[in-house]
């Protein structure tokens, strides 16, 4: 199949172009360093010739929520539009376990809108919502470090390997239109304070920190807010696992 990655240059893009690749598949990059803007929708229209399935794993830029759901609206409809110009079949949606819950967070504000306007789209569509990555941990103490000491909220969750979301997204592509997917996770729960000691020490980093929920995350988020629902799909890649890549 000829299948479009839009974010195909980040983290769980390229895993997903790789998988598609070994795979078989005819994959074609969507980023805008690539030339592609899904902003802008230059070069969209070209890059779908031919596209049967297109896997957006897109991220917002760190802004305030109005302008993270002004960001998902334009993109996901300028996608849409041209998805539906192109004849594509299938719209494969990466999105976040335990959103609709949560009010206080502009990324999440952002991702309910997206998977509205997928769900309301022209084009028939799966929608996958994961578990934080396996890597989550340490990416949160790194926006908050100063002078070797970061703030962490004591969440609980169920993480999982990007390579094996990365798996499960170039399975699905490559399949009919599902709706609305199990929740993807990984095989264990975590603490993320944990988390981000473990992943910090094993990358040889010396960072204090600080639990707390006056930070990025809030009450909201505690509990088993963010855990997989009944009938999830675990991923076999453990925590451990992929900690050991680390070192």
């Amino acid at each position: 199949m000829r299948i479009a990655v839009a974010g195909a240059t980040g983290n769980i893009g390229s895993l997903t172009v790789a998988a598609l690749q070994r795979g078989g598949h005819d994959v074609v990059s969507i980023s805008r360093s690539l030339g592609v803007d899904l902003m802008s929708g230059e070069g969209l229209d070209d890059a779908l010739k031919g596209v049967e399935a297109v896997v957006d794993v897109t991220n917002a830029p760190a802004v305030d929520r109005d302008k993270t759901v002004a960001y998902f609206t334009t993109t996901t409809r300028n996608l849409q539009a041209a998805e539906e110009r192109a004849g594509v079949r299938h719209h494969v949606l990466l999105s976040i376990v335990g959103i609709s819950t949560i009010e206080g967070n502009p990324h999440y504000a952002g991702k309910r809108e997206q998977e509205r306007l997928v769900a309301e789209g022209p084009v028939p569509w799966t929608i996958v919502p994961a578990t934080q990555f396996h890597d989550f941990a340490a990416m949160v103490t790194s926006w908050t470090e100063q002078d070797g000491v970061a703030t962490i909220a004591p969440l609980l969750v169920q993480p999982i390997a990007p390579a094996d979301v990365a798996d499960i997204l170039a399975e699905i592509a490559v399949g009919e239109p599902r709706g609305r997917y199990a929740d993807v996770a990984g095989p264990e729960t975590q603490d993320l304070v944990d988390m981000a000691r473990r992943t910090n020490q094993a990358r040889g980093r010396q960072v204090k920190l600080v639990p707390t929920w006056s930070g990025l995350f809030g009450t909201e988020m505690a509990g088993d807010v963010l855990l997989p629902g009944e009938g999830a799909r675990l991923a076999p890649t453990t925590f451990d696992d992929w900690l050991a890549e680390q070192r």
